[in-house]
């Protein structure tokens, strides 16, 4: 029963721990609005701000709401995030992705409440299509919704659960 919650106590925090040193040493080496490119033609790597969310939505300067919107978002997205662990069965592959989603989004909402926007860095193009611009958090939510989606698939969410706590299916 405890390892469920060393998996979230070990992920989470290093995926907060990496988001945050990248977003400081993207800071402190490119100024803001710059890049430099890593493969041309590719990949840049930027330092802009989205006070938005995923793609730029809300990424909005004339107002200011949206910092206590993602705040309140995130906030209830942890709970559920621990009621989920806490229910599920032993399923670590669960407990890995829910805890990458946990860890990158606190990475965000540290930059909003510290900045009231999110630092994105890692620029993909293709001519002049642009990939919009993610970070490190970014990248956790993403794997760690995947691995979740995955681990559900799977029925890992389910394993060891005692049978009433399983969902059975009737057969017609």
């Amino acid at each position: 029963m405890r390892s469920r919650w060393k998996v979230l106590l070990a992920t989470a925090p290093c995926v907060l721990v990496l988001d945050q040193l990248t977003k400081w040493l993207v800071n402190r080496t490119l100024p803001l609005n710059g890049g430099v490119p890593v493969i041309d033609g590719l990949f840049n790597l930027v330092n802009i701000r989205n006070r938005g969310a995923a793609f730029g939505f809300l990424n909005r300067s004339d107002i200011d709401w949206q910092v206590w919107l993602f705040l309140a978002a995130t906030l209830a997205a942890s709970g559920i995030i621990c009621a989920l662990i806490h229910k599920s069965g032993r399923a670590p592959l669960l407990w890995v992705g829910l805890s990458m989603v946990l860890g990158g989004a606190f990475g965000n909402l540290i930059d909003r409440l510290r900045e009231r926007a999110v630092t994105d860095f890692l620029d993909f193009y293709w001519g002049e299509m642009h990939w919009p611009a993610f970070n490190v958090a970014d990248i956790a939510i993403c794997v760690g919704a995947g691995l979740t989606a995955l681990a559900i698939l799977l029925g890992h969410d389910r394993r060891d659960l005692p049978e009433a706590g399983r969902k059975t299916s009737v057969k017609g």
